[in-house]
């Protein structure tokens, strides 16, 4: 009949697909938020009058505060064990609630909604939050929360609602008012408390024209709770403070007590975006920073930012150093790459006068082209990210980002199957406009193809992007596997490749006895890994050491050094290091100067 029975081991909502009791408890709520009517919860159920009071647990006389505070679910909801399954479908309830019930929330209904919410906010279930199969559980609570909340009725002026994990005040506030503020001291573990204090600055208040109301949520645990339900975690060290103003309201002064109070423990203010279901350090300025308290200065915003809190940042120097070597090292490389591919127009008819020659360079081109503009883009797609320009700019930064590095590992890889080809396939000869035709369709073909694809099954969810970045979804939609499963075969093939030239290398002086033989033998192998180690993108194979190992900095470090410079090492070991390339060059420096001196000649 659509309504709710309250009953002991009796389905929680019509429909429920499943249901487990034991010991007259609720052992899981299991499917029941999927096929919740939230509204037969407020309407009396058809039949005779007083019927429908029967199904939200009323007496025979028909009284109940169900239809005005939804009390009557309570008992159940927290005599139930507050384990994943259960987690998400509370989270689910309270979200119907927000969307369909908060008209009128009234202190009934505040308290009724809070006493649920507390029940999943508990300190001592915050572990449980890591198994709920929607990472994004702690976000959509938060906007509930926030919601339901931001329409709560003021009786006499002010209101104050608390529980242990959430608490809830508001104020009306006027712009004769001299300064609202809302204070909270609040239990995080059984061990301590934590304190977080709201202020409206003056000046903001002289904007507001008519009489408005001001409310504000403290929830000591919901940092720790996102942190450990997602699987890129920042450190939350502090109550979250949620605040709902009227729209002339911009700005707001937020007061964090530290929970690690550790001297080396920077803080960082933020504001948690609800679009992108991110910490976001654009939202806050920091006023002041102390051991035990953090003072910040937000902005408020209706649709993005409502809730704020500090983050940890006790990594800030591996940041710094990772940020130097990345810096230099794209700039660098950008120069190298430009520089190299002078040279080799420069050079271009003396070095390619031979098929397996032409081939060489021609991939060594496209390779340094390839990578100079992955570069470009790498700089270009983190100032749109930094300058919070729109979001499809972001997505055509990162089409064009994806596609070029994949181009640079596809070059990298025909320059693999050349070398096998020069190596092992001797008596048969490939024609240059056959080598052409193949080495675009590979080069540049194949990854895009795969960018096309990638961005048209991911965009139309939103899953094409991830958070904080122009680059692409990890842990929604897996669409970076578009470019680490390519990249990834790739090095391994090429790192075949290189073990064939060590092997031919190493063959080609067996029986050659002599000490300094076999010293002159390990040179000229080591020579060939290091040239071909850039050429080939073996050097992002240490990428996995810093999947493997995340917080190791060498890792990180050691990774950063060798890509970041990769445009370096290509003109060094590429194009300067190659004995064809540096006899061309130094004849067109004779043959230049030469003309010099025949100018001067004329000239006299």
């Amino acid at each position: 009949n659509g309504a709710i029975c309250i009953q002991p081991c009796s389905p929680f909502f019509h429909g429920a697909t499943r249901f487990v009791c034991e010991d007259r408890k609720w052992q899981m709520l299991a499917d029941a938020c999927a096929s919740l009517d939230v509204q037969a919860l407020f309407q009396p159920v058809h039949g005779k009058p007083g019927d429908g009071a029967k199904y939200f647990g009323a007496d025979d006389h028909g009284n109940s505060n169900c239809q005005a505070d939804f009390s009557c679910i309570i008992p159940d909801i927290l005599s139930s064990p507050a384990i994943p399954g259960n987690i998400a479908d509370i989270v689910q309830l309270l979200k119907k609630i927000s969307l369909l019930l908060s008209e009128n929330v009234n202190r009934g209904k505040m308290q009724s909604y809070s006493r649920i919410a507390n029940h999943i906010l508990n300190s001592s279930i915050i572990s449980n939050w890591a198994f709920v199969k929607d990472r994004n559980a702690g976000s959509v609570l938060l906007d509930s929360v926030n919601l339901f909340a931001g329409k709560l009725l003021l009786r006499n002026g002010s209101e104050s609602i608390q529980e242990h994990f959430i608490s809830t005040k508001g104020y009306s506030i006027h712009k004769n008012t001299s300064g609202k503020s809302f204070d909270f001291s609040m239990e995080f573990s059984n061990t301590g408390s934590i304190t977080g204090h709201v202020a409206i600055p003056e000046e903001e208040l002289l904007k507001l024209p008519k009489t408005s109301k001001a409310i504000s949520v403290a929830l000591p645990t919901l940092g720790a709770i996102i942190e450990t339900s997602r699987l890129d975690p920042v450190p939350v060290n502090g109550m979250v403070l949620s605040v709902s103003l009227p729209e002339e309201l911009r700005h707001v002064l937020l007061t964090f007590e530290k929970m690690n109070k550790l001297k080396n423990v920077k803080a960082q203010c933020v504001g948690w975006h609800s679009t992108e279901r991110r910490w976001d350090n654009r939202a806050c300025k920091m006023k002041s920073d102390n051991i035990s308290s953090v003072v910040c200065i937000c902005r408020h915003h209706h649709q993005t930012f409502k809730s704020f809190s500090i983050l940890m940042s006790p990594t800030l120097l591996r940041t710094a150093v990772l940020d130097y070597i990345t810096r230099v090292g794209l700039g660098l490389s950008i120069f190298s790459l430009v520089l190299c591919l002078v040279i080799e127009a420069v050079v271009w008819h003396h070095v390619t006068k031979t098929e397996i020659t032409y081939m060489r360079h021609f991939c060594l081109v496209n390779i340094a082209a390839s990578l100079l503009v992955a570069d470009v883009l790498f700089i270009l797609a983190a100032i749109v990210h930094n300058t919070a320009l729109n979001y499809q700019l972001c997505v055509a930064a990162t089409f064009f980002l994806h596609f070029f590095y994949l181009a640079l590992f596809f070059w990298m890889f025909t320059l693999g199957l050349l070398i096998l080809y020069g190596l092992l396939i001797i008596f048969f000869k490939i024609l240059r406009s056959v080598f052409i035709a193949t080495a675009f369709f590979i080069g540049y073909g194949c990854p895009l193809v795969i960018s096309i694809l990638t961005v048209a099954i991911t965009e139309p969810k939103k899953g094409y992007l991830r958070s904080g970045a122009c680059w692409l979804n990890w842990y929604e939609t897996k669409a970076l596997l578009a470019f680490v499963v390519p990249a990834l075969s790739i090095i391994v093939v090429n790192v075949v490749v290189v073990i064939v030239v060590v092997v031919k290398t190493g063959r080609s002086s067996v029986g050659e006895g002599s000490k300094s033989q076999d010293l002159s033998n390990m040179i000229r192998i080591s020579k060939n890994v290091a040239l071909l180690t850039p050429l080939l993108g073996l050097t992002w194979g240490f990428g996995l050491a810093t999947i493997i190992n995340s917080h190791s900095l060498a890792f990180h470090v050691t990774f950063a050094l060798l890509n970041a410079f990769q445009g370096f090492f290509i003109l060094l070991f590429g194009t300067l290091l190659d004995r064809k390339t540096r006899e061309a060059l130094r004849m067109n420096y004779l043959s230049s100067k030469r003309k010099c001196s025949l100018a001067k000649v004329k000239i006299y």
